[in-house]
């Protein structure tokens, strides 16, 4: 699977996606590992900039909810989220999301599945 891009030009390589168990938890054991610095938070969870990610997998083993997936192992059923991450990652351009390179305290909302 590739995504492709605005510009029309399909991804080298195989980024990876935070998917729907992320919402309103936003662990972010997951972005102090990114050698990148391609993650974005909104005020419900972490997204990762598909044009920005090296596909190394740091990420994926770090977050406790397991809402990270190499884009090829999406599960169709969040395959949505490949789109909403560029979209969203894109949006740091007019503030809607922000860069995140720290370690912050989880949400923890009423929609996240793991406490603590």
């Amino acid at each position: 699977m590739s995504v492709s891009f605005p510009d029309g030009e399909d991804c080298a390589v195989d980024p990876y996606v935070v998917t729907e168990p992320c919402h309103d938890c936003k662990y972010t054991d997951c972005v102090v590992v990114c050698p990148v610095d391609c993650f974005y938070q909104d005020d419900s969870m972490l997204y990762i900039d598909p044009e920005a990610c090296i596909g190394c997998g740091a990420c994926q083993p770090e977050c406790p909810v397991e809402a990270i997936f190499s884009l090829a192992e999406v599960p169709a059923r969040w395959h949505h989220y490949i789109q909403l991450n560029l979209e969203r990652t894109q949006g740091a351009q007019t503030g809607v999301t922000t860069n995140i390179t720290d370690r912050q305290e989880p949400k923890l909302g009423p929609s996240c599945t793991k406490r603590g």
